[in-house]
């Protein structure tokens, strides 16, 4: 049996989508989150074969709970199941570990296809994702230091702050913010912040 944990903040879509798995004959639901803090917390506890989880909940949001569940578990298998087909959302969820990318509007034969491929060790995107994926403009991907600096500047750091925080010069960190300015395509420091947080960047 594939042991699947189902995280979604909307009651009906939760009790849906367990209702569609536990028709088949080889998934068992062992889970049932309503936000991103349960889904965290029984992923640990349960240990499923597959993880389908939502991106936008409370309190823990579906990005952020997929890098915790695969910091708690390299090997965790996770399916974001969403509505949403935009790059602000894929890509965050696939650099953060989800080995699929599947839209609301699958069918039960769908969705059943997707746990069963993922749990061969398959990835798996919605073609649509996929899509989206083809026509997105490529982004160089931020270094470590760089996701400082921008965490930094997000808690309005002036570069002298941050150079003195992280030990380097204040040319240093104009170096890095140029970078980062290039890389997220935005003109000042206001617009990288919120650029990067509609994209999962920070919190």
């Amino acid at each position: 049996m594939i042991r699947v944990l189902v995280a979604d903040d909307h009651p009906v879509v939760r009790h849906g989508l367990c209702t569609m798995l536990e028709i088949e004959d080889d998934i068992v639901v062992v889970g049932r989150a309503a936000d991103g803090e349960e889904a965290v917390i029984q992923a640990r506890e349960t240990r499923p074969d597959i993880i389908l989880l939502d991106v936008q909940m409370p309190n823990v949001d579906g990005i952020e709970a997929l890098r915790r569940i695969r910091a708690d578990n390299p090997e965790a298998r996770v399916i974001v199941l969403t509505t949403y087909r935009n790059e602000d959302y894929i890509f965050p969820s696939l650099e953060a570990g989800a080995r699929g990318y599947l839209l609301k509007d699958a069918s039960r034969t769908e969705l059943a296809a997707a746990v069963r491929a993922v749990h061969r060790g398959e990835s798996l995107l919605d073609p649509q994702v996929q899509e989206t994926i083809d026509n997105a403009p490529r982004h160089d991907p931020l270094t470590a230091r760089e996701l400082e600096v921008l965490r930094l500047m997000a808690d309005q750091r002036s570069n002298a702050q941050i150079a003195e925080l992280l030990f380097v010069s204040e040319n240093t960190v104009k170096t890095h913010v140029s970078n980062i300015l290039a890389k997220l395509g935005c003109s000042d420091r206001s617009g990288a912040v919120l650029t990067a947080w509609k994209r999962h960047l920070i919190s």
